[in-house]
């Protein structure tokens, strides 16, 4: 059990102000769904195996973790989310998991007053809780901790940053530490095991390695916007563009409309209340645009498609001889790249992509994707494979062979998991 003396002050306090805080909650658009789930008031069943995926991410991991899963005996699983996006990546894919031996259920995940996290924890009684990635909230750590569960984290990952504002209060962490955690490279491993120490971390391969191949949309589905590319002129994608680099953006699209006038540019804002901005942006540039909602036949040459529609990104990837991915021009981070790798596409990114540092270094070097340090470095980028792309089969191929030998967490995830439940039955 945790230190009365560290953990019942700092509680006591946290707990009120959570209590404050949830009625206000409710007038948040994003927290507002699923409030009755949030606040505990739909209560879910039991599960021997409770899995955190924080938002969309982590919710890929969780599926494809238990799309591996065997068990010898039947099996009750809760799947939480924080985000709605998390959960309706979860809710799709249970009826693929689903059936007599595996039962899986949702909701989100719960507000972290450590009242309601205790009654959420008694309620469901898990005999194993996974949090995946970097989900630590310490009113749901000390609740699994009082009652015993036992807590691991599985494709662990911890930024610098992270680790000082956790080391700010060492002690306190350290009381309510998960029991073991699995981390994702050898630098997040140093970084975990500073906090809590080298005998609860060990490194496993990422299973983020795994999903490459495994999200391009199949074949014999038909693309939606496969009639917008009827004229043969070139195409390319500007995805998941964030507010702070749209004026670099901007750049970028007058600078390739510029020297390739005929292209097509499909822009994909990351959020969709960018949308009205950006219209008024292009109007303001004199530049011509449709909203993808508007476009029922072939776009006309040197034409913006600003995209208001979810869900096609991948199906243009189909069509892109070029695709620049945003949140990297600033420092955002990055976005999700590897996407593009999966239909031949070799992606152009700024040069702030911390968040996909795990894919390493070399893939740049070996340029699977193109790392530029400026807009103007990323237009000309661009403005070369709109002229010669490069090969769709060769990128898909180097891309599998890189990806390959870095795959594996997911199995190795299972066993732990398989191995773990086992013993607390035993």
């Amino acid at each position: 059990m945790p230190s009365d003396f560290l953990i019942k002050p700092a509680f006591f306090i946290y707990n009120i102000c959570w209590k404050i805080i949830i009625p206000l909650l409710h007038f948040n658009k994003r927290l507002a769904e699923g409030f009755l789930q949030r606040t505990f008031k739909e209560e879910p069943l039991r599960a021997d195996l409770w899995i955190q995926a924080a938002s969309a991410g982590e919710a890929y991991l969780a599926v494809e973790i238990l799309k591996k899963l065997e068990f010898n005996k039947p099996v009750n699983i809760l799947l939480t989310s924080g985000t709605k996006q998390g959960m309706d990546i979860l809710e799709s894919s249970i009826k693929e998991i689903n059936d007599k031996d595996i039962v899986v259920n949702t909701s989100f995940f719960f507000f972290d007053q450590p009242n309601l996290m205790e009654k959420a924890v008694n309620k469901i009684s898990p005999k194993l809780m996974i949090l995946l990635e970097s989900e630590l909230w310490p009113g749901h750590l000390l609740a699994l901790k009082k009652s015993g569960c036992k807590t691991i984290i599985i494709n662990g990952r911890i930024t610098d940053k992270s680790l000082n504002q956790y080391l700010i209060f060492k002690s306190f962490w350290n009381e309510i530490a998960p029991d073991k955690i699995y981390a994702i490279s050898d630098n997040d491993a140093k970084r975990f095991a500073i906090l809590f120490g080298d005998e609860s971390v060990e490194v496993m391969p990422n299973i983020k390695f795994d999903r490459f191949g495994g999200n391009e949309v199949k074949s014999d589905i038909q693309n939606p916007i496969e009639v917008l590319f009827q004229n043969n002129s070139p195409f390319i994608v500007l995805a998941s563009i964030r507010k702070k680099e749209e004026p670099l953006i901007e750049n970028i699209i007058t600078d390739i409309l510029k020297k390739n006038p005929e292209t097509i540019i499909g822009l994909f804002p990351r959020h969709m209340n960018r949308i009205r901005p950006w219209g008024k942006a292009l109007d303001r540039m004199n530049i011509k645009w449709t909203l993808r909602s508007k476009a029922k036949n072939h776009a006309p040459k040197g034409t913006v498609i600003l995209w208001d529609t979810f869900g096609e990104l991948l199906h243009a990837y189909k069509y892109a001889r070029a695709a620049f991915v945003g949140g990297s021009l600033v420092p955002l981070g990055g976005q999700n790249f590897i996407e593009a790798l999966n239909y031949g596409v070799v992606p152009v990114i700024g040069p702030h992509w911390d968040n996909f540092s795990w894919v390493g270094k070399e893939i740049a070097k070996e340029k699977l994707v193109r790392v530029a340090a400026n807009w103007q470095e990323a237009a000309d980028i661009l403005n070369e494979h709109i002229s010669n792309p490069p090969s769709r089969e060769n990128t898909k191929f180097a891309a599998s062979q890189y990806f390959k030998h870095r795959q594996g967490g997911t199995a190795f995830a299972g066993n732990i998991i398989k191995d773990l439940l086992d013993k607390t039955a035993s």
